[in-house]
């Protein structure tokens, strides 16, 4: 996926200095063979053919990415843990399989809070005079499952900016007393407690689950 956003770029940035200037966004390189068309007499032979070559290499970066996902949702397909995984908001195939195929033995950690520890989503402190400072989370941990699990919970929260009928629900009330990019961290936070409880205890996601207190 690297590749092909690079590879997007340099087509974009080679055009724009021949005065084609692209939005950004792989989808809109589908233009550029009519880009070219148009103002082909006006460019150096030379150039328009190096810009096919990198289309070319474009599209078979785009077909293998598409095959690498059909493998990885085939595999998610055939994994009970990953399904499980999958119905959680904001987990999708290629999060749930990123997860269950990372976290060997998700028993060895023993409350959800270490696993947040463990991919970095969890606060940073800097104690001093007994005086403890909360500062942004530590970003530690495997930044690939850091990141789809981050634009996982930004995903739900959009869908969440866009409903009215749940105004009472947990995430409703963080996104109306905190900024977005605090609720979008939070809400990857607790993605990831729910993910160790349904893979440590091998329970099925409820969305109107709720704690027991713990008896005295």
């Amino acid at each position: 996926m690297r590749a092909r956003t690079g590879q997007a770029c340099q087509i974009r940035g080679l055009l724009a200095e021949f005065g084609i200037v692209m939005p950004r966004g792989i989808a809109n390189i589908k233009q550029v063979p009519k880009l070219l068309q148009v103002a082909g007499k006006e460019l150096p032979a030379p150039f328009c053919r190096l810009i096919e070559r990198l289309l070319a290499h474009l599209k078979e970066l785009d077909r293998q990415a598409r095959e690498l996902e059909e493998q990885i949702v085939d595999w998610h397909e055939r994994s009970e843990p990953s399904r499980r995984l999958a119905k959680i908001p904001g987990i999708g195939p290629i999060t749930a399989s990123a997860l269950v195929a990372s976290i060997s033995d998700v028993r060895c950690f023993k409350n959800g809070r270490e696993l947040a520890a463990w991919l970095g989503l969890v606060p940073r402190q800097h104690s001093s005079g007994g005086k403890p400072i909360v500062l942004g989370i530590s970003k530690r941990g495997d930044r690939y499952l850091r990141t789809l699990l981050v634009h996982g919970a930004r995903s739900v929260i959009v869908r969440a900016l866009k409903r009215d009928d749940d105004r009472g629900s947990w995430l409703k009330k963080l996104l109306d007393r905190r900024h977005v990019n605090i609720a979008t961290v939070a809400l990857a936070h607790k993605t990831v407690r729910t993910v160790w409880a349904l893979l440590a205890h091998d329970r099925e996601y409820c969305p109107n689950y709720q704690s027991r207190p713990v008896a005295a």
